[in-house]
């Protein structure tokens, strides 16, 4: 069960739409949030852009720039010899497989210009060459998409998001570990108060927890001084069919429920 202070507000379906691919790494927005956009920031990349390649279908002049340490050259030869491995013993071919083998070449084709790849990590402290602050990132932006997916550490950045808060005209981040970790998301909520949730989504690459926590929650948060948002009640149910898919097909969506 998921505390009701985490149900997002209404808004009409009309205005939601899904960035992305129908599995892990799409993301719900509301359409309308997107003429305020001049950056998409992403945190986390691993080798998944299709967000923000999608999102240039909406608007094409924004900056993206994207943070991961971990996506060097080395990343790329072990995904290449991984994947070919996977290939040859398992013998499952699909087209999306086989463009994943070669994804290397989409990512250099895709970052370039006005398109970025910073290979720093996003920490408390700037380290020159190795890590960075969001409050550093932030600095001198204004209508910036925030994505977060930084498996755990969102919880270090969480100080720098409510100082920059007047920045922010979106936000999509993916809590982690939300048993020892729900009074942080709880107290954040509180103090954002600019920022509205309008969407969640249960992440279900493994079961529930004994608390019935899904092992990740997405959430989309829009800023309510860049749009108008609706002060309806929302009995919607989520997943929202049409809308959300699994991260993970063959296993089954979560049902998240409030309480």
């Amino acid at each position: 069960m998921i505390s009701k202070k985490l149900k997002p507000i209404y808004t009409d379906r009309k205005n939601l739409i899904r960035i992305g691919p129908n599995r892990d790494g799409g993301y719900i927005i509301d359409k309308r949030i997107i003429k305020n956009i001049n950056y998409v920031i992403t945190c986390g990349l691993n080798d998944d852009w299709n967000f923000e390649k999608h999102f240039l279908k909406y608007k094409k002049d924004i900056n993206i720039l994207a943070f991961d340490h971990t996506v060097n050259h080395k990343f790329w030869v072990k995904k290449f010899v991984k994947d070919i491995f996977h290939l040859i013993i398992f013998k499952k071919t699909s087209l999306w497989k086989i463009k994943k083998i070669f994804n290397f070449i989409d990512y250099y084709l895709f970052f370039s210009g006005n398109k970025k790849h910073l290979k720093l990590k996003i920490t408390k402290k700037i380290s020159k060459n190795k890590s960075t602050t969001l409050d550093k990132i932030l600095k001198n932006k204004r209508g910036v998409l925030l994505k977060i997916d930084i498996e755990g550490d969102e919880y270090f950045v969480l100080k720098d998001i409510k100082k920059n808060v007047n920045k922010i005209s979106c936000l999509i981040i993916e809590f982690h570990n939300l048993n020892n970790n729900i009074k942080k998301i709880l107290s954040f909520i509180k103090k954002v108060k600019k920022l509205k949730i309008i969407h969640v989504h249960g992440n279900n690459v493994a079961n529930l927890d004994k608390f019935s926590y899904p092992v990740g929650l997405e959430m989309t948060l829009i800023n309510k001084k860049k749009i108008k948002l609706s002060r309806a009640k929302n009995n919607r149910v989520y997943p929202i069919k049409g809308l959300d898919f699994p991260n993970v097909k063959r296993n089954r969506d979560v049902q998240l429920k409030f309480k």
